[in-house]
């Protein structure tokens, strides 16, 4: 399928990897679905975007459940399909993040509500076209915080890692559908989103997320495994490395 015929829905659109990716995308004139929290923040972001291509754009929250069904629906009135999902919108939870002996639970609650419940939900609204015309990419964000234990990134670590197991058990139901589904960790990373993570600390020595968003070209365009956890900035350096 040439990349102008794909139509992509992107959740956390509004700055960072998100907008990174939108970007790219539009370079390839891929109509674009674009949700984030902030309504203003997210159409001065994407106001660059609309000369490149066609783009619905509904500020919301993803972990409600309207608001998720909404930006669905609009979608596909636009443009009759949504063929690439990117689960990239992320709560970090309270900020400084507390060690897991103090985490309040309510917010625990959300932070699952926004990086578990939300992406699945989404999954689910997109997939019955996914699978009706035997083709689609679900690309859900994680963290090397699912598989490494950092103190003080439990809450956020935990959540990522049902993400991730999440997704493969997905890919395996999916098998023979034709929809692919992939974990992507973007690495560490200079965004606004790290630092309320760790306030205070120097991230300058970071890159930026536009050195991890062409990985997620890659993944629509020349990828054709069903399934595959991929660290970013190594897929977009041509080594196409990869944790089983």
């Amino acid at each position: 399928m040439e990349p102008r015929n794909r139509v992509a829905l992107i959740t956390g659109a509004s700055r960072g990897l998100g907008l990174e990716v939108a970007r790219l995308f539009a370079r390839r004139t891929m109509p674009l679905i674009l949700t984030a929290r902030g309504a203003s923040a997210l159409e001065e972001a994407i106001s660059e975007l609309r000369a490149l291509t066609e783009v619905v754009v509904l500020p919301g929250d993803v972990g409600d459940p309207a608001h998720a069904e909404r930006l669905v629906r609009l979608g596909l009135q636009r443009f009759g399909k949504i063929d690439v999902l990117v689960n990239n919108a992320s709560s970090i939870g309270p900020s400084p993040m507390p060690a897991l002996d103090a985490y309040p639970l309510d917010s625990l609650e959300d932070v699952f509500r926004v990086n578990v419940v939300a992406p699945l939900r989404l999954i689910q609204l997109v997939l019955p076209q996914m699978r009706e015309r035997g083709e689609g990419v679900i690309i859900n964000v994680t963290s090397d915080a699912a598989v490494q234990a950092y103190s003080t990134w439990g809450g956020y670590g935990a959540s990522k890692a049902a993400l991730e197991h999440l997704s493969r058990v997905l890919a395996a139901e999916l098998k023979g559908t034709g929809v692919r589904v992939y974990v992507v960790d973007p690495g560490d990373m200079n965004t606004q989103m790290h630092r309320e993570a760790e306030p205070g600390v120097d991230l300058s020595p970071l890159p930026g997320p536009e050195m991890s968003a062409p990985a997620f070209l890659h993944l629509v365009e020349r990828e054709t495994r069903s399934f595959g956890r991929f660290e970013a900035r190594a897929l977009a350096a041509g080594s196409g490395e990869q944790r089983p």
